[in-house]
């Protein structure tokens, strides 16, 4: 029952402090909004339309022409500039005005339609991974239009019928199913895994600027005494106001993208409060445990943001984890992150049982013990360091 009084005074006492520093209100509220509108917004269609290509036409005829309209009419790329030479096109892609640009050498028509393999070249910069593959896409299928097209006029004018040109034009009809993402919604893929990504990067800083100003302005004994030397009481005291102001901004989020946008989540309403519970109290413990680690507020607040930086790239969303090398598949395993990443998927995304990720929400589990390590290391930071600018 004491210890439940100190945990009361202290949480009071942390509700003042987070009201009179305005940090607490940007970083905890402000900001993580401003970064879910950005994201969600900013994909609102699904995916990026109209992407500049260029087109270096040196054949130039109506069949080019042609194929050249039907590369403009597609959703996601479009022809912003026509070229007289490569060395152009080129110039163009590495100073970043088109994605790709579209070659037609001179003769391309003459060749195509004596049937002597004239080459079509594409040429994309991969230096945004996205924009480069639907670019890429694009090229790609105005190149087979191109010998699908002449020879489908080459079949009909020999008296074939359109089922028989279809048949040897495509032996093989592809019948596609996108599972759970019919749509190839990129806000889908991308926005639930960048804002969690950029949520836990605000919680592991200001876990660990809560604990360092304590140190920086003078109140580390004053916390401490009122914890009556109980350094467990004191940061339960410190966190459950923060616990609760990051599980509303996670569940406002939680339920913008899935109630208001209407993202897929097969696992029901259950898994999303589950997974957004054991990460914001997992990120909150990395948050405690990088100050233990290293009891400065600069140090500290370094190795959380570098932390959560890596994380976006080691979750496995932009570039897959088991095509990594060894080493880095390793470490992707101390990544709250990473485990949010695979939990979602199965079970939120899919649709999947807890079973069938346990291993990873076991994983988010155990880093909600990590300040246990470093509670000593806290308590002697709090009542014999001395703040150092």
């Amino acid at each position: 029952m004491e210890h439940l009084r100190h945990v009361w005074l202290i949480l009071l006492r942390e509700l003042t402090i987070l009201w009179k520093n305005p940090i607490y209100g940007f970083c905890m509220v402000v900001f993580p909004i401003a970064v879910m509108l950005f994201f969600t917004t900013m994909m609102d269609n699904g995916a990026p339309e109209h992407l500049p290509i260029g087109l270096v036409d040196a054949d130039n005829t109506s069949t080019t022409r042609a194929l050249s309209h039907r590369l403009d009419a597609f959703q996601s790329t479009k022809v912003v500039e026509r070229y007289a030479t490569m060395s152009e096109a080129r110039h163009a892609i590495q100073q970043g005005k088109i994605y790709g640009f579209l070659y037609f050498p001179k003769g391309t028509t003459e060749e195509l339609m004596s049937a002597r393999q004239p080459q079509i070249s594409y040429f994309y910069s991969q230096a945004a991974k996205l924009p480069g593959a639907l670019a890429m896409k694009d090229l790609k299928v105005i190149s087979t239009l191109a010998s699908a097209a002449v020879g489908q006029a080459t079949m009909r004018a020999r008296g074939a019928t359109d089922d028989q040109i279809r048949a040897m034009l495509q032996p093989i009809a592809v019948d596609l199913h996108l599972v759970v993402n019919p749509w190839s919604n990129y806000n889908v893929y991308l926005s639930t895994v960048f804002v969690p990504g950029i949520f836990m990067l605000f919680i592991f800083l200001i876990t660990a600027y809560s604990i360092g100003t304590e140190l920086k302005f003078g109140r580390s004994k004053e916390w401490v005494a009122m914890a009556d030397g109980n350094m467990l009481v004191a940061l339960l005291g410190k966190f459950l106001p923060q616990a609760f102001i990051w599980l509303a901004i996670f569940l406002g989020y939680e339920y913008y993208i899935y109630g208001v946008l209407h993202f897929p989540h097969e696992g029901g309403s259950w898994a999303i409060i589950r997974l957004t519970l054991i990460s914001v109290f997992s990120s909150m413990s990395f948050g405690i445990f990088a100050f233990g680690l290293l009891p400065s507020l600069r140090m500290s607040m370094s190795v959380c943001s570098l932390w959560a930086v890596l994380s976006l790239s080691m979750a496995g969303s932009a570039f897959p984890v088991m095509a990594m090398d060894g080493p880095l598949q390793s470490l992707s395993w101390l990544f709250p992150l990473r485990h949010y990443f695979m939990v979602y998927q199965i079970t939120v995304f899919n649709g999947f049982p807890l079973v069938e990720s346990w291993f990873h929400f076991a994983a988010l589990a155990a880093f909600m013990l990590l300040p246990w390590l470093v509670v000593g290391k806290i308590k002697n930071a709090m009542l014999n360091y001395v703040y150092i600018p």
